[in-house]
């Protein structure tokens, strides 16, 4: 299984492919993934990036951090899991 790896500060024109093709120079690339905004359909400027292995995705941390793309400084570090989420209501919780 892979490492997942967090990229912020994305420009807003990087999509899954060129998210891919930025790191596949230190690897495989198993998933990239731009998350986007579900109302405006635009890049929220963050995304994630599933590398082949441990020492590939190490590698892409260390080199890419604080690299700069189209003007922007990249965060690029370890994704940490995602929280479980709360209970908000709504419709699907009808007694």
């Amino acid at each position: 299984m892979g490492k997942k790896i967090y990229v912020g500060n994305l420009p807003y024109s990087v999509t899954n492919a060129s998210l891919s093709a930025h790191f596949e120079n230190f690897g495989t690339v198993e998933s990239a993934k731009v998350i986007m905004d579900r109302d405006t359909d635009r890049s929220k400027g963050f995304g994630f990036v599933e590398m082949a292995s441990e020492s590939e995705a190490s590698d892409a941390i260390s080199s890419l951090d604080g690299a700069e793309l189209e003007g922007r400084q990249l965060k690029v570090n370890e994704a940490k899991p995602q929280a479980p989420r709360e209970n908000r209501g709504g419709y699907g919780n009808r007694y």
